[in-house]
């Protein structure tokens, strides 16, 4: 039997515009979590539900995004695989701005958001969601080979830690992740990704280097404006990797 694909797409900072959608139609989906707010369209003839991460307009904190129902959301729209989409500060030289990484691991580094699905267990019926690799080998491995497809610069690996937000890093912090081995850093994969995997959807991550967040001496600290400018400004290179890469998904 034959699965049929439909992606879910989670739009981060600078990429919440339903526009790469062809017959779009606007959703409020209704979940036991809460409201997502859905727009459901076709990419390349591939049925597709776009989330934008912090709602309309972008007015939901990092902390307050209702994870739970955006997920939930996309379950209950019969999303097979999920790809999402998020800006992140650099903490290695070599992830320069307007570099993308396909993330392969999260350290989870917020302190006050609902990380899990399960209230209390079923008797006799605990779930404990492996974790050991977060991100979805095989989306991951198109993502890859669509980049290099398009000549598009990107890191096959990268390890993001989240921090609550939406405050911006100390020094003193961005040397700290750095050595705790952590390439990129950003406000969302926490606990979206734990999310996913409990939900059993195939989740994988595309991320946008936008700064050098505040490590990097000879550089300026990090600013939402400067974010918004780099995001914007490359944000099509994201489009194009989605664009050709979800017909793939199988």
């Amino acid at each position: 039997m034959v699965q049929i694909v439909k992606i879910g797409i989670i739009g981060g900072s600078g990429l919440e515009d339903p526009d790469i959608l062809q017959n779009a139609e606007h959703k409020e989906a209704d979940t036991k979590f809460g409201k997502a707010y859905l727009t459901i369209g076709k990419i390349k003839d591939i049925d597709v539900v776009l989330v934008a991460r912090h709602g309309k307009e972008h007015k939901i904190t990092p902390t307050n995004v209702n994870y739970r129902a955006n997920i939930q959301a996309l379950k209950d729209a019969g999303c097979t695989h999920v790809i999402a989409t998020t800006a992140v500060g650099s903490l290695r030289e070599e992830i320069d701005r307007g570099d993308l990484v396909i993330l392969d691991q999260f350290i989870d580094f917020t302190r006050h958001r609902p990380i899990t699905f399960y209230k209390e267990f079923q008797a006799s019926n605990a779930k404990h969601t492996p974790m050991a690799e977060p991100f979805d080998k095989n989306l991951r491995k198109i993502l890859i080979e669509t980049c290099k497809e398009l000549g598009i610069k990107h890191h096959e690996k990268g390890n993001v830690i989240t921090i609550e937000g939406p405050r911006l890093s100390t020094k003193a912090e961005s040397h700290m992740f750095r050595a705790w081995g952590a390439d990129v850093i950003n406000m969302s994969i926490a606990p979206e990704a734990i999310l996913a995997n409990e939900a059993g959807l195939p989740y994988a991550a595309v991320a946008m280097s936008t700064d050098y967040d505040c490590w990097k001496e000879d550089e300026e600290p990090v600013t939402w404006e400067a974010i918004l400018k780099v995001f914007k400004s490359n944000a099509e290179k994201v489009v194009n990797l989605l664009t050709n890469a979800i017909p793939k998904v199988k």
